[in-house]
């Protein structure tokens, strides 16, 4: 599992088949985790909200971003402790996340924690669908000397779509939200909700809008990051 399966978010559904049947029934919490060196170990609290018992099953990806592209790659430098688990109807379960390697954090170390409720073919029924859930949770272990997040921005235009990108320069993820691309008063692009992160020392790109619009090269972004709102004027480069 090289590559993210699209831009994995806190939670992901899978359906297996044509109709609802079974609905997924595993929480996860927190959404993320961040700890301080020489913090090594938090814990994700896993519930099950179903009436009927749940194979669950946990693992730990590096995560990096190559090139505005997602990667997910197998470590040991981070366990979860256990990996698997069967759940009993309405129980709650804590798993310990371990950073195992003896390596100093130099800056920022970034994982993603992959939760998957496993699908039980006993309860499986013809014509049905089984919904399955995927929690990802972000991973952070952070120096307390690494630089905060200080981000540049492009905008691309290619063919009628337009591509925003970020430049993280600082140490530390840029978590940007909520995003809008005007000029003027006029609305030419943007994504509601959480639109990723800009890992640090990484560039990171989404699609943000339709290029039909443009009046001009110059375009004010406005968004949500971790640190609250911020807005930033950026030149459009391509055709």
């Amino acid at each position: 599992m090289r590559r993210m399966l699209s831009c994995i978010a806190a939670t992901t559904l899978f359906f297996l088949s044509a109709q609802f049947a079974n609905a997924a029934s595993l929480r996860v919490a927190p959404t993320n985790l961040e700890l301080i060196a020489p913090d090594s170990a938090a814990v994700l609290n896993l519930t099950n909200d179903g009436d009927h018992p749940i194979n669950v099953q946990v693992r730990v990806f590096k995560w990096s971003q190559v090139n505005g592209i997602e990667q997910l790659e197998p470590t040991t430098d981070v366990v979860a402790s256990p990996p698997s688990t069967k759940m009993g109807p309405n129980a709650e379960y804590v798993v310990r996340v371990v950073r195992t390697s003896k390596a100093p954090v130099r800056r920022e170390d970034t994982y993603r924690v992959i939760v998957d409720e496993l699908p039980d073919p006993s309860r499986a029924k013809a014509g049905t669908v089984t919904l399955i859930m995927r929690h990802s949770v972000p991973v952070f272990f952070r120096n307390a000397d690494a630089k905060a997040a200080d981000v540049s921005w492009n905008l691309t235009r290619k063919g009628g779509s337009l591509f925003l990108t970020g430049k993280n320069n600082g140490d530390s993820r840029f978590r940007l939200s909520n995003v809008t691309l005007k000029q003027g008063s006029t609305k030419i692009g943007g994504r509601s909700g959480l639109v990723g992160y800009v890992l640090g020392g990484a560039t990171m790109q989404w699609p943000i809008g339709s290029a039909k619009s443009l009046s001009g090269n110059t375009v004010t972004l406005q968004g949500q990051s971790d640190l609250g709102p911020f807005d930033a004027n950026i030149a459009l480069k391509g055709r």
